[in-house]
C-alpha cells in the first residue's frame, strides 16, 4: 500500500500515460464509517487496514492502493473504464460485506474515470468524491466486539 504522497505521484504519472496512450484509468475512493457508540480513531484505522488487506487480494498487482490521512482508501484501476470498474467494485464490495469486521461498517464508494470525468489528479479526485457508484451498504461486525 502506498503512502498518500507516493500515490499522488504515481497517479499523476499514470494519468499522463493514460492520456498519451488513450487508455482509461479509474480512480476509486472507499471511505469506511465505523458504526456504534463512542468510536475511537483506532477502530477506523483498523477497519482501513482490514479493507486494504482484503482489497489487495482481489485486484491486479499493477493496480494502485493507498490510504489517506482522512481514513479513506484510494485505488487506481489501470486500463479500466468506469463500466468495467463497476464489476471490480461489485466484487470487492461483496467480499467486504461478507467479512466479519470488529464492528459493523458503512462503506461509501465513489469512482471517476480518465478521460471521461477528468484528466488531471485534482479533477479526477473531485469527480470520484462526487460520484457514488455503489449503494451504501453495511458490513457485518463481530457480535462479541460490539
Amino acid at each position: 500500500m502506498l503512502t498518500p504522497e507516493a500515490f499522488d505521484f504515481v497517479l499523476n504519472n499514470e494519468l499522463k500515460r493514460a492520456v498519451r496512450s488513450q487508455n482509461f484509468l479509474t480512480l476509486v475512493h472507499l471511505e469506511p464509517s465505523v458504526r456504534g457508540p463512542a468510536i475511537a480513531n483506532g477502530d477506523r484505522d483498523q477497519a482501513v487496514r482490514d479493507i486494504a488487506r482484503l482489497i489487495s487480494r482481489e485486484v491486479r498487482e499493477t493496480d494502485l492502493l493507498a490510504h489517506t490521512s482522512t481514513g479513506r482508501l484510494s485505488m487506481v484501476l489501470l486500463d479500466a473504464d468506469l463500466h468495467n470498474s463497476a464489476g471490480v467494485i461489485e466484487r470487492l464490495m461483496t467480499r467486504l460485506e461478507h467479512y466479519e469486521f470488529a464492528r459493523p461498517l458503512v462503506i461509501d464508494v465513489g469512482a471517476a474515470s480518465c478521460p471521461t470525468h477528468g484528466s488531471d489528479v485534482k479533477t479526477l479526485r473531485s469527480a470520484a468524491e462526487a460520484r457514488p457508484v455503489h449503494p451504501r451498504r453495511e458490513t457485518r461486525g463481530n457480535a462479541s466486539s460490539q
